[in-house]
């Protein structure tokens, strides 16, 4: 399998140098240049969650040997990383709707599945060049990709992770998950402004060739944890045929069957991985994408206009609070007719006004497979209490958005498919919320987080995550407060390079 670039000014590599840069020289994002073949489903393997993904990672990573998959597989889908022995199990709420939880790994969020692999990928890829430079893994994080890149990078040999977070844009668990973080290794700071405003920073910092040709010269090179990594895509696709095999195994369909998947949305790699599935031979009837009050996306979708021009809100589910959906140049470039001169057009528009309209045609291609729409915060916390009433089962917010646009889908579509909900983040990861929206919104309004940690789990009976127990009582190690401007600078001081 090659990779080229959205934007076309990069030529063909391969899968280990496109996840060790990235972002692709010209600023695009990798994809594959090769034609994908769906799948046989005679041919898939119908164990482990361990085999598919090592049948789907043969498929993309062709310049792997068997031996290096195997590794990586074997070491980030292990006991120790997953408290789940099926990794990302999928629960039954009804005949017709089913939460596939993605959370069991170290940090709690959907983002490990992929952050557990990516750093044995990345080693291997190294391995397989002459360049010997240490891998700066710089990545801009809403809330959970941060953590879960921390902890997968965390003092593993030739690299170091440097993360940047919204200072007031993240809840206080994930602002102490990131800012109690070990390791020899790791580098932290908050950013003045948004997720955007963080996000911008980064990619700024990967364009400049000057920055560049300075890590070059001291032994770094760049790269990133971020979903513009095609190494933290590609692992993300596996867990949408591990639910159908799910699905078809518990006898809930035929195999060839169609099933909806509902995702919560804000930077677009998530639900970008079920494309993809899709593509190869998954099948999907609707793709639903399930946005927040900042309804960029779903407007986009129902419209065919993307306009960032609107103010940022803070939410309930901050891991969505997002203008700038990286990943929907990909999906773009994949609907156009891989033209990257009309991909390289929309970006620059993007760029300079804020917003782009795509063509007709591809417009109508994107409203064939995806349908969207946005929940406000009322129904958030309705559809957190809906599902806790109705299943006495807890989802955190940002599942709890999805839930409630899945209902507003099935109130227009009167689709009779099964629907998938991709719960992105336990439901202790965002304590005050969920126990506010079961118990009403005055209740417990005095007590810290970590206080309703303890309560969600005496009202409910569940338990609280090891890792987040006592999370308020490890020493915070990391309490920079940047500036965007100065983000060049800070990652400078964390190389020594001042």
């Amino acid at each position: 399998m090659r990779y080229c670039s959205t934007r076309g000014k990069a030529g063909f590599t391969t899968s280990a140098e496109a996840i060790i840069r990235g972002l692709a020289p010209d600023r695009g994002l990798y994809v594959p240049a090769d034609k994908l073949v769906p799948f046989a489903f005679a041919n898939l393997p119908g164990g482990s969650y361990q085999d598919l993904a090592r049948y789907i990672f043969q498929v993309f990573l062709s310049d792997y040997d068997a031996a290096e998959i195997e590794s990586a597989v074997r070491s980030a889908y292990s006991p120790g990383n997953f408290d789940h022995p099926q990794v990302a199990p999928v629960r039954k709420l009804s005949e017709d709707l089913f939460i596939l939880e993605l959370w069991h790994g170290p940090t709690y969020a959907f983002k490990d599945i992929a952050l557990q692999v990516l750093p044995h990928l990345l080693q291997a890829a190294v391995e397989k060049t002459a360049d010997r430079s240490e891998i700066v893994i710089l990545t801009a994080t809403s809330g959970d990709t941060g953590k879960s890149a921390l902890e997968g990078f965390r003092d593993v040999p030739g690299t170091k992770i440097i993360v940047y977070f919204p200072g007031n844009g993240v809840s206080q668990v994930q602002k102490l998950q990131m800012t109690t973080q070990e390791g020899g290794n790791v580098c932290v700071a908050a950013v003045r402004g948004s997720f955007d405003d963080t996000q911008s920073g980064v990619k700024k910092i990967f364009s400049d060739d000057q920055l560049s040709a300075r890590l070059a010269a001291a032994g770094y090179r760049l790269s990133s944890a971020n979903s513009i990594n095609w190494g933290r895509l590609l692992p993300q696709i596996v867990y949408y045929f591990a639910a159908y095999n799910d699905l078809v195994g518990r006898g809930r369909l035929q195999p060839g069957e169609k099933v909806n998947f509902v995702v919560p949305t804000g930077n677009f790699g998530n639900i970008l991985a079920g494309y993809y599935a899709r593509q190869l031979g998954l099948p999907v009837k609707r793709l639903i994408c399930a946005a927040n009050r900042n309804n960029v996306l779903s407007d986009f979708i129902n419209s065919g206009i993307y306009n960032s021009r609107r103010p940022l809100y803070q939410t309930s589910s901050p891991s969505m609070d997002i203008l700038i959906s990286s990943n929907l140049e990909r999906l773009i470039y994949e609907l156009n007719g891989h033209d990257p001169e009309q991909l390289s057009a929309l970006m620059k528009d993007l760029e300079y006004s804020g917003e782009y309209r795509i063509d007709r045609e591809t417009h109508r291609k994107l409203q064939n497979i995806f349908w969207s729409d946005f929940a406000d915060e009322a129904e958030t916390g309705r559809a957190i209490a809906d599902t806790y009433r109705n299943f006495k089962y807890l989802i955190d917010t940002h599942t709890a958005v999805a839930k409630a646009v899945l209902d507003k889908y099935l109130a227009r579509e009167k689709d009779s498919c099964p629907a998938v909900i991709l719960s992105t983040a336990s439901p202790f990861k965002f304590a005050g919320s969920v126990i506010r929206a079961i118990f009403g919104g005055n209740c417990y309004r005095e007590n810290s987080e970590f206080e309703l940690l303890e309560i969600l789990a005496r009202e409910t009976g569940g338990a609280i995550p090891v890792n987040l127990a006592n999370l308020d009582q490890k020493p915070v190690k990391h309490k920079k407060v940047i500036a965007r401007e100065a983000m060049r600078d800070h990652l400078l001081s964390c190389l020594n390079l001042t």
